[in-house]
């Protein structure tokens, strides 16, 4: 895949994804906002049904005094009967029907109930009455003295002209009367409770009735004008005005509405988290894909690099040991054929590098470890450089100041490590090679460290530096070969013994490997 094509798909993905993100987010606040309406939608029907219902209970109250004064034969002030007359005949029968409707107005004067202040109210009563009457068609030269020969008389209620009547008369009085006297606290609280549970709002809630903007007597506890969204009037007057507002808030408001929806955010929260985990591996994974085929592309080219110059070696010597002047020369044959073999362990131990990291990375490589002195190991190791070092006129001084140097280890592959550590410290000096070796017990762990003057490495190099097949970047500079799999290969066989590999480094000052390995007793 090209590089272009890589970061067009990455970026696709990636505005899908924030696409998808947004569009969750916008639904989840959607929602909130309908259940903000809605719960702003039952708040006011409670609140307009408690105001509605308080000035219903006080006026019930009201009617209900006034009952009982006309019960106990209260006399009225004055009294005032306007009649109609209406007359009907009926040819057929010879009768004339007259209908005599009369309303029958009584005032009364009572002591006030409402409002203690007021030594008495005043409020009309009206009776309606009915007369029948019929009359022969003779009878009416007398006019009317014979009477009649079916009456009906029948007293009632003018109840709608009763009730508004009493009604103006209730709001006109009692707008005069202090508003904690016409209702109490626990009857609001009362009210609103019911109602808000039938809405299946459960929840505390502070409330208050404010004359103008001043508080009254008639609130909770802890009520705060400045919370309080959701207000109406309540004892509207005659014109349905009022001066009074009953107001409601709820601290825990935000919370109620979002555990409404709590389950479905979770679970957008919970799928989200997922597919941004998911894409961000999947994102992860093709750039590591990336780099290892780049990463293995080198490590093939500098193979093919590595074996071509021993392959053009050891062709070279076999062309001149065929040469009938050379073949004869036994000195020269045994030269050439050493060349051949020195040729053949180098390929040799580059391919037994490779199969080893690949057993070891499949678990298949047994290592059995025992009772080993670690000085011994690495002057094993020292030998194995020891010449190569000299020939380049450089130096290997060991610095032994561990007093416990037994450790359990496989004997074979440790010196392994060390050997290459060795081996990286003389080919990454550009000049003579100076590497010192000291040895230190830290509690019951013993510290090897391994430090050369050589060119040292980069902060971004050393954090990469034990990956397999990773090799600084050098352009196309090939100074120092090697595949990127001897320290690949030093950290498995150091976590293998349950040890710890790092490096510190500074470039143009060399580095310093150091091993920490646990002692036996």
């Amino acid at each position: 895949m090209g590089k272009k094509l890589f970061v067009l798909l990455v970026i696709l993905m990636s505005l899908s994804l924030v696409g998808i993100i947004f569009v969750q987010a916008y639904f989840i606040n959607n929602t909130f906002k309908n259940e903000e309406e809605q719960f702003t939608f039952n708040v006011k029907k409670a609140l307009t049904y408690t105001s509605d219902k308080v000035v219903k209970l006080e006026y019930e109250k009201y009617v209900d005094e006034l009952k009982k004064l006309l019960a106990q034969g209260t006399v009225p002030d004055s009294t005032d009967l306007r009649s109609i007359l209406v007359y009907k005949q009926n040819e057929s029968a010879n009768q004339i029907i007259v209908y005599n409707t009369g309303v029958l107005e009584e005032n009364f004067k009572i002591p006030s109930f409402i409002d203690i202040g007021l030594d008495s109210l005043t409020f009309s009563k009206y009776t309606g009455i009915t007369t029948k009457q019929v009359f022969k068609n003779t009878d009416l030269d007398n006019d009317l003295a014979i009477a009649p020969d079916e009456t009906i008389n029948s007293i009632y209620s003018l109840n709608k002209l009763q009730m508004a009547t009493f009604e103006a008369q209730y709001r006109e009085e009692a707008k005069n009367t202090p508003i904690h006297l016409r209702v109490s606290k626990s009857t609001i609280n009362e009210l609103l409770s019911k109602k808000l549970l039938e809405n299946n709002i459960d929840i505390d809630f502070e409330f208050s009735i404010y004359h103008k903007d001043l508080a009254t007597k008639v609130q909770s506890d802890n009520f705060e004008l400045q919370q309080a969204k959701l207000g109406v009037p309540i004892f509207l007057d005659n014109n349905d005005e009022s001066e009074y507002t009953l107001y409601i808030n709820f601290p825990e408001r935000n919370k109620f509405i979002l555990s409404s929806i709590i389950g479905m955010t979770l679970l957008a929260i919970i799928f989200t988290v997922i597919i941004i985990i998911a894409y961000s591996s999947a994102l992860y994974q093709l750039i590591k894909q990336r780099q290892i085929s780049q990463i293995k592309t080198d490590f093939i080219n500098n193979m093919t690099h590595e074996f071509k110059t021993p392959i053009a070696t050891i062709n070279l010597a076999l062309d001149a040991i065929r040469n009938p002047k050379i073949i004869n020369d036994q000195d020269k044959v045994k030269r050439y054929l050493g060349m051949i073999k020195d040729e053949n362990k180098r390929m040799h131990a580059q391919v037994e590098n490779v199969l080893r990291i690949s057993k070891l990375e499949k678990n298949e490589l047994n290592i059995s470890k025992e009772r080993v002195k670690l000085h011994d190991l690495v002057t094993d190791a020292i030998a194995h450089i020891e010449l190569i070092v000299e020939n380049r006129n450089g130096y290997v001084k060991t610095h032994f100041e561990a007093p416990n140097c037994d450790v359990l280890a496989n004997e074979t592959h440790f010196t392994n490590v060390i050997v290459n550590m060795l081996d990286n410290a003389v080919k990454y000096s550009n000049d003579e090679p100076k590497i010192d070796i000291y040895t230190e017990n830290v509690g019951n762990n013993i510290l090897l460290k391994i430090q050369d003057q050589g060119n040292g490495m980069s902060k971004s190099v050393q954090k990469r530096v034990f990956e397999k097949f990773y090799r600084e970047h050098t352009g196309d500079v090939h100074n120092v070969k090697g595949h990127g799999l001897g320290l690949a290969y030093v950290k498995r066989i150091v976590d293998d013994h349950q040890g710890y590999v790092s490096v510190e480094s500074e470039k143009g000052k060399g580095s310093t490997f150091i091993i920490k390995l646990p002692l036996i007793s």
